[in-house]
């Protein structure tokens, strides 16, 4: 018999899991329609994603062991939302990382470069995009798969395209932003972030700025090696090493992360937070992404700080740029960038994705009624 290929087994899991969610919502239609859906999701996002019962649990413990009075106060709240985002989070990211690697494994960058090779044009900066989304890199680990790409000739739009998707659109992100604002607001952001990536490695290719990098980039030695199966075993002992590797690499940002939407939260007072960055200040956009620059973090590092801007009433465009501008803007990421790439492109690719994730965030802001 003869033995099923790796991109058919890839195709079979993909169906399967479409079929899946497909049957689940036709079930959850049949018995309760629309509002069945809904509840369905509400579920998803709040109970098995967003572990709403593990707060409660949290709550609950500490009522017993310090009383109700203290956990009334200010900073009873703090402690029980930045112990119960610490656990959800960790544990979220680790069984999200696990998966992702796995998945993961079936595309090494052989594989990827072989992919993108068959593509041209804009179905290119797509596939691109893509990829971005099942390699769980930080802003500055992305560029030398960028530099290998670009070595390998394959084109500026579709390196441009990886290198701005792949810190900001990751699929455990996606999850993780489920389980604390609902999956329209994570849709929305998956898709726009894919857009920006695209429509920002298409202005780059077509403008021909794409050659600007430095000589060294294209001058060292094409990378064609052999794409070795691995088996079953050999993909879990990845997984389980991709966990451990990414948890050692972010952990400190998560804590840093949730001790200051702690603070937001907890301790700032609403009426302070809507006066800087509320939906109805023009400037709250430009501000939240001027502030997200400087900062150096994780995508998972950025998310308590913006559940916690959230629950104050920010608009949700300018939640979304901050944390566009915190993952694919950091300054190490673009000191890192200026070595691989001459002034004249680095400067193209900041103006391109600042301009973008300014637009994204008044746009967002517009129609926030949609997210309410």
């Amino acid at each position: 018999m003869k033995k099923i290929s790796t991109k058919i087994k890839v195709l079979i899991g993909i169906l399967g899991f479409l079929f899946l969610i497909g049957l689940a919502v036709l079930i959850a239609w049949l018995v309760g329609g629309t509002a069945g859906i809904s509840l369905m999701f509400n579920f998803i996002s709040g109970q098995l994603l967003g572990m709403k019962w593990l707060n409660d649990v949290i709550g609950m413990a500490f009522t017993g062991m310090f009383g109700a009075e203290f956990m009334a106060t200010i900073w009873g709240q703090a402690i029980q939302f930045f112990l119960y985002d610490v656990i959800k989070i960790i544990y979220l990211l680790c069984v999200l990382i696990f998966i992702i690697s796995y998945i993961q494994s079936y595309f090494p960058p052989e594989r990827t470069k072989l992919i993108l090779e068959k593509r041209k044009g804009i179905v290119a900066n797509i596939m691109g995009a893509l990829l971005g989304t099942v390699t769980p890199f930080c802003s500055c680990s992305s560029i030398p798969i960028f530099v290998g790409f670009t070595r390998a000739g394959i084109s500026s739009g579709v390196t441009f395209s990886f290198l701005i998707s792949s810190p900001l659109v990751d699929l455990g992100a996606f999850v993780l932003l489920a389980s604390i604002f609902g999956f329209p607001i994570a849709i929305s952001y998956a898709v726009v972030g894919l857009i920006l990536a695209v429509i920002g490695g298409t202005i780059i290719e077509k403008t021909g700025m794409g050659k600007h990098v430095q000589d060294f980039v294209l001058e060292g030695d094409r990378i064609d090696g052999d794409i070795n199966e691995l088996t079953k075993k050999d993909r879990l002992v990845y997984s389980k090493n991709q966990v451990f590797a990414t948890l050692k690499k972010v952990w400190l940002y998560v804590l840093i992360g949730v001790a200051i939407g702690a603070l937001i939260h907890n301790f700032i007072p609403t009426e302070w937070i809507q006066a800087a960055l509320g939906e109805d200040k023009w400037y709250s956009v430009l501000v939240a992404s001027l502030v997200g620059v400087p900062m150096y973090a994780d995508i998972f590092g950025t998310i308590p700080v913006a559940e916690a801007l959230f629950a104050k009433g920010v608009g949700v465009g300018t939640i979304l740029s901050f944390m566009m501008s915190v993952t694919a803007l950091s300054l190490p990421s673009i000191i890192m960038l200026s070595k691989t790439v001459k002034p004249k492109l680095l400067f193209a690719f900041i103006a391109i994705v600042v301009t973008g994730i300014i637009a994204i965030g008044y746009i967002f802001n517009a129609l926030g009624f949609l997210f309410v």
